[in-house]
């Protein structure tokens, strides 16, 4: 019976499709697809080339919400990382890991060896990428608080990792931000005490001058901004304010009131040409700013971290319509108590969280006409409840009732405890870490003459985000198995390497298992002699 193997060290892909220098790895690649036309299917080849720099340089962060749960949690894991630290809890010892980060905590499968063992990787491994350890951090939060201070204030790390933490983080302390009071909660105004003045377009130009300044301070290569601040309500979407590139920059220029800080930052993120990603549900990306980053081919994604109930629905409805099981009834309930949970107590931003967490399930249920007719949806409730007490854990708590055999009903009840910064601060490390390997990844196809990047509307990030932003006329896929497959494959295809399938046909056929066998005898008496 064959088993799983770990391959931990570098490896290099012995293929003559496959070119390594010390500048970048060049792989020919045959991209398999199948168009359907009517009644006829016709498989289509598309040979490519996919080439990666190789050399990462430094690679700064700059997060919107620096002093929040997230922000200063995100800070603390790497630190903590770094300096390797370890502290005492009530369960015995602990120390500083990555868990919870698709790309620097997880496995992907390479091959086979020809035992027929299975050979994992980290995905780290697959190609170069950048180190979160030395990230240089930086940002903007409305409070003034210094990140010691913050990481108290959030509850979010046990006391006695605060206490090691707290000398390296009480030094860091947020730039001011942009404040526009009408976008988030008014309850969130007694912690605005470091906030920018002027008018909109003075408020952006300073941000690009603080962009400036941190990546020549501290001699960076490239700096990514994220947005991990409050939730703000929908803008609405006007024409001659935002429904253009040009329009949306003449808005900015006059004060147009219609203009949130998430896309404010996001227009001097991009006018920098610094990849931009929203972690938030608002449309921060209202279509001027899309258009804006198309034509200055500057990457941006969101929206919304993936991390607790929605990441379950993405699995569970997934399983349930690939499985021939029709959900009729899906009901969310979360209660919280930490600074999100009190702005999502505003309705308005409840709105942009309650469309985020909703549309979650359209794609899987779009997928099946045997189950669905056409614009069927299930019922599909979200309720979300500020309760302070629980502060960071988050408690969901969800009900699938769907339709089976013969007019059978099946009900699924789950209870989901989510330690809410916990799982959404390694999200923000992949984000990153996936967004830099990004803008080192171009591809040539056949009869091209020019290498192209990915659409600057980086769609490859939605396995992290709760509503993916996609570019215009591509479909939006938010099955989780999907959307990881989508990752590694393209590792994979930087490397040469034919798509990871799960036909596995050497444990198949009676001819396979039997090299495989016949290998595993002559290793023995390799080993023996």
């Amino acid at each position: 019976m064959s088993s799983f193997v770990n391959l931990d060290g570098k490896f290099r892909v012995e293929s003559e499709n496959v070119t390594y220098t010390d500048d970048e790895i060049v792989a020919k690649y045959r991209y398999d697809s199948t168009v359907v036309e009517g009644n006829v299917v016709k498989p289509v080849a598309t040979e490519m080339q996919f080439r990666t720099q190789q050399k990462i340089g430094k690679v700064g962060v700059l997060l919107v919400g620096l002093g929040g749960n997230n922000g200063c949690t995100c800070v603390a894991g790497t630190i903590a990382n770094r300096l390797k630290m370890t502290w005492e809890t009530k369960e015995g010892t602990s120390k500083a890991n990555y868990w919870g980060s698709v790309m620097l905590a997880s496995t992907v499968k390479l091959g086979n060896d020809a035992a027929g063992n299975a050979v994992h990787t980290p995905m780290s491994n697959m190609l170069p990428m950048m180190d979160v350890d030395a990230v240089t951090w930086g940002g903007w939060d409305i409070s003034s608080m210094n990140l010691g201070e913050a990481m108290k204030r959030s509850k979010v790390l046990d006391v006695t990792l605060q206490k090691q933490l707290y000398p390296h983080m009480k030094e860091i302390v947020p730039m001011p931000s942009m404040y526009f009071p009408d976008f988030i909660a008014a309850n969130q105004g007694e912690r605005a005490d470091n906030v920018l003045t002027g008018s909109k377009q003075e408020q952006m130009d300073h941000v690009r001058a603080d962009i400036r300044n941190f990546k020549k301070e501290h001699g960076l290569d490239k700096v990514i901004v994220l947005w991990t601040a409050n939730t703000e309500r929908f803008a609405a979407i006007e024409e001659g304010v935002n429904d253009t590139a040009e329009n949306l920059l003449a808005a900015i220029q006059r004060d147009e009131a219609e203009v949130s800080a998430s896309t404010c930052f996001a227009v001097a993120s991009i006018l920098e040409g610094c990849t931009f990603i929203n972690g938030s549900p608002q449309n921060t990306f209202v279509p001027g700013v899309v258009e804006l980053a198309t034509k200055k081919k500057v990457f941006i994604a969101g929206d919304d971290f993936k991390s607790g109930q929605t990441k379950m629905k993405s699995v569970l409805v997934d399983f349930l319509v690939s499985a021939g099981i029709k959900p009729v009834s899906i009901v969310s309930y979360n209660h919280l108590g930490n600074n999100d949970g009190k702005n999502l107590s505003a309705p308005s931003q409840f709105r942009s969280k309650e469309i985020s967490k909703s549309n979650v399930v359209d794609d899987m249920v779009a997928s099946n006409n045997i189950l669905f007719e056409e614009d069927e949806h299930p019922d599909h409730v979200v309720v979300i409840k500020y309760v302070p007490y629980v502060n960071d854990s988050k408690r969901a708590m969800d009900e699938y009732t769907s339709e089976i055999f013969m007019g059978g009903k099946n009900t699924i009840a789950m209870h989901n405890t989510c330690e809410d910064s916990l799982l959404a601060t390694p999200l923000i490390y992949d984000l990153v870490v996936l967004s830099e390997l990004c803008q080192r990844i171009s591809v040539k196809r056949e009869g091209a003459e020019t290498w192209e990047s990915f659409h600057p509307v980086l769609s490859l990030l939605s396995y992290m985000l709760k509503a993916p932003v996609v570019p215009a006329g591509a479909p939006v896929v938010n099955a989780l198995f999907g959307q990881r497959c989508a990752i590694v494959n393209v590792l994979r295809a930087c490397l040469g390497l034919a798509p990871d399938n799960h036909m596995t046909l050497e444990h198949r056929f009676e001819s396979f298992l039997t090299e495989q066998a016949e290998a595993v005898h002559k290793n023995k008496k390799r080993r023996v002699a």
